[in-house]
This record gives structure tokens, C-alpha cells and sequence, in this order.
């Protein structure tokens, strides 16, 4: 795996420790652009039904739960 997108040798989406990050994209086989703060990283979200805007809690690299919904994407449906 790349690590070009990690920060202080520990991956964000793919270390041991589940985070909140936002969707800035989706993009084709469930997979994801997201914002993790420190930049962006593309993270699967096969197993959440999460759109862009969305807060979700992503561990290794899988995004696992939506903490919050774009509210205003939801309304554009």
C-alpha cells in the first residue's frame, strides 16, 4: 500500500484507530474522496450509504458508520 497520503508515518484511514472524516466525492465501485483534515484520501463505502458532504467514521480504509448526514444533499434527492 502507497503511503504517500499519510502523515507521521501512520495512515490516517488505515491505522487501528477509527475517524471522522467528510466526503468530497464519490466516485464509481463504492469508493470515496474524503477530507480527513490533514488532506484527502480515498476510502471504501461499500458497507454505509453515505454521499458527498456526509460525516462518516472510517477504520482501515472501510467506512464503518454516517456520524452526520449534508442535510441539503438530502433535500436535493
Amino acid at each position: 500500500m502507497s503511503t504517500d497520503h499519510c502523515h507521521d508515518d501512520i495512515c490516517i484511514t488505515c491505522s487501528d484507530t477509527a475517524v471522522e472524516v467528510t466526503i468530497v466525492e464519490v466516485h464509481e465501485l463504492a469508493m470515496a474522496t474524503v477530507d480527513t483534515g490533514q488532506g484527502t484520501e480515498e476510502v471504501s463505502i461499500a458497507l454505509v450509504d453515505a454521499g458527498a458532504g456526509d460525516t462518516i467514521l472510517v477504520h482501515a480504509g472501510e467506512a464503518i458508520a454516517v456520524v452526520t448526514r449534508n442535510e441539503t444533499a438530502a433535500r436535493e434527492e
